[in-house]
């Protein structure tokens, strides 16, 4: 290991040290009540590294647990800006031209200062008002030093996390690469185009511009967008903008993204959209959700079920996407589902957010042996973070009420969109072929119920316990009888006065009473301390 990673080994063991993890070589991560503070804490001490990476693991809750997922969600993303003359020589370095040829002007203090970039207000050569967001010299090498140092913790100690369905190597894997394409700002450039494509035609939607000249992986410029937070209510109040209907409309916008274009905004929290001029604008592209066509096939599939109440094809379609990790119990997985339809759905679909249902879709998943696909744990994420956004706005909409006719309207889930007429001529062939034997399956039942070769399977589950409590119960009682027996028998022996004699009393009648007696007490005893007696 080189001197910088032993010195930067060693600091991070310190900081983890110093906020009480350090058990974290042969214990589990949420050992202590305030282990996911402290975890924010160290993270935010450790630098601009471990702050992307605690955000990143922020947007995974089939890694962590949920009071460390919301820990996380806190991470403070304004840090100590680079000074001026670092900026300056990232710009060089990816353009080979200094700032004043490629600007008009550059500010020199940044708008927002960022744990892998910070963004300066600029204006281009031809009057344009820009934002240049510049990624922070050595911030690559940083993170991806800080991770072969975790790579190393996680192989040479016992380390865990709780609810962990994921493997630890794995799931730093998926770390490592979502951060790779994080600080490659072209990934973001094509992501904001994308985006900017799928929404051209929807009218109150704005997405800005990237200047492509002067984009590159470290650098990225684009448009600058005037306005205000969209939950800002007292800029929205002054404009006269209706409340209800710019909750609607960010209804649709965000879930057109994900049930239509398969493609939506993974951060979007009121700091990423803007109003500005009666649009909602969409900034920041540097975490997004892709699903593929399969995918929005099922997440359409389970929100017409709950609108259906169909059990049945929640299920299956959970089965159908998620990763298996063991056995899995459909029965006992059909029962959660159903408690969860009689827990939540009971009362009316007006009252149930999207993100809830996902949330116990993923709980139930982890319970049974099912990993989800990590689409679907940024979606969970996104919808959590949306929904708390319409609420503010908007804290009397009815999701729902505007989520299912969307999607049952929408052409593109339409059940005749993908009807092929050889399929459909197939699948009847092979359903006539299966019902002329039904009458020969009829006849086969028939003759083994008269017969009596019918034999009927019961299986019994989570019997055990019930059934050692009866054996203990029984035995009590023959105890019982056995000591009433020897009381009863030691009464006759002592009134025929039989046998040996001490005193004149016979020894064995004292015998068994002193026997029935110690029985007795005895169990007596036992029933006080297994606290049944009542």
């Amino acid at each position: 290991m080189q001197k910088n990673s032993v010195q930067r080994l060693n600091q991070i063991i310190k900081v983890l040290t110093s906020y009480g993890f350090g058990f974290i070589v042969d214990s589990k991560l949420n050992k202590e009540k305030n282990s996911p503070e402290n975890l924010r804490k160290a993270f935010e001490e450790l630098g601009s590294a471990f702050i992307k990476i605690g955000q990143i693991l922020s947007t995974r809750p089939d890694i962590l647990s949920e009071a460390y997922i919301k820990s996380l969600s806190k991470l403070q993303n304004n840090v100590l800006p680079e000074k001026y003359e670092d900026i300056e020589t990232v710009i060089l370095k990816e353009f080979n031209k200094p700032i004043q040829e490629l600007f008009l002007h550059f500010d020199k203090t940044p708008l927002a200062s960022a744990s892998i970039a910070q963004a300066h207000m600029a204006v281009l050569k031809d009057g344009r008002h820009v934002i240049v967001k510049v990624q922070r010299p050595n911030i690559a090498e940083e993170i991806k030093l800080d991770l072969s140092i975790l790579r190393k913790i996680l192989n040479l100690t016992k380390i865990g996390f709780s609810d962990m369905i994921i493997n630890p190597q794995d799931a730093l894997k998926e770390l490592s690469e979502s951060t790779e394409a994080e600080l490659n700002f072209k990934n973001e450039q094509n992501n904001l185009k994308k985006f900017k494509e799928l929404n051209k035609d929807v009218v109150f939607i704005y997405v800005p511009y990237v200047v492509d000249s002067l984009t590159s992986s470290k650098v990225l410029t684009m448009e600058y967008i005037e306005g205000f937070k969209i939950d800002n209510l007292e800029m929205l109040s002054k404009g006269g903008y209706d409340l209800q209907d710019l909750g609607k409309k960010l209804t649709l916008s965000f879930y057109k993204q994900i049930f239509e274009d398969g493609f939506f905004h993974g951060d979007p929290h009121p700091g990423n959209i803007i109003i500005n001029e009666g649009k909602i604008c969409y900034i920041d592209f540097g975490i997004v959700g892709t699903l593929s066509n399969s995918l929005k096939a099922s997440l359409n599939d389970i929100v017409l079920s709950i609108a259906y109440h169909d059990i049945n094809k929640i299920v299956s379609v959970l089965i159908s996407i998620c990763i298996k990790n063991g056995y899995i119990n459909r029965n006992e997985l059909y029962e959660d589902v159903d408690y969860m339809f009689t827990i939540y759905l009971s009362s009316s679909l007006n009252n149930i957010n999207i993100s809830v249902l996902f949330n116990e879709i993923l709980t139930i998943t982890k319970k049974h042996n099912m990993r989800l696909p990590k689409e679907f744990t940024m979606l969970i994420r996104g919808t959590s973070i949306i929904e708390g956004v319409i609420a503010k706005i908007c804290p009397d909409i009815k999701l729902m009420d505007i989520i299912i006719p969307y999607i049952k309207s929408s052409e593109k889930f339409s059940p005749f969109k993908n009807f092929s007429l050889n399929d459909f001529i197939l699948n009847l062939l092979i359903f006539s072929k299966d019902a002329s034997k039904i009458p020969t399956k009829i006849n086969q039942v028939s003759d083994s119920l008269l017969s009596g070769r019918t034999k009927v399977q019961l299986q019994h589950t989570s019997l055990e316990k019930p059934i050692a409590e009866l054996n203990k119960m029984v035995n009590r009682l023959l105890f019982g009888l056995v000591i009433a027996a020897m009381i009863i028998g030691s009464s006759t022996i002592l009134s025929s006065n039989i046998g040996p004699k001490f005193y004149g009393i016979s020894i064995i009648g004292l015998l068994g009473f002193g026997f029935a007696g110690i029985s007795g007490i005895w169990l007596i005893i036992s029933i006080i301390r297994s606290g049944n007696l009542k």
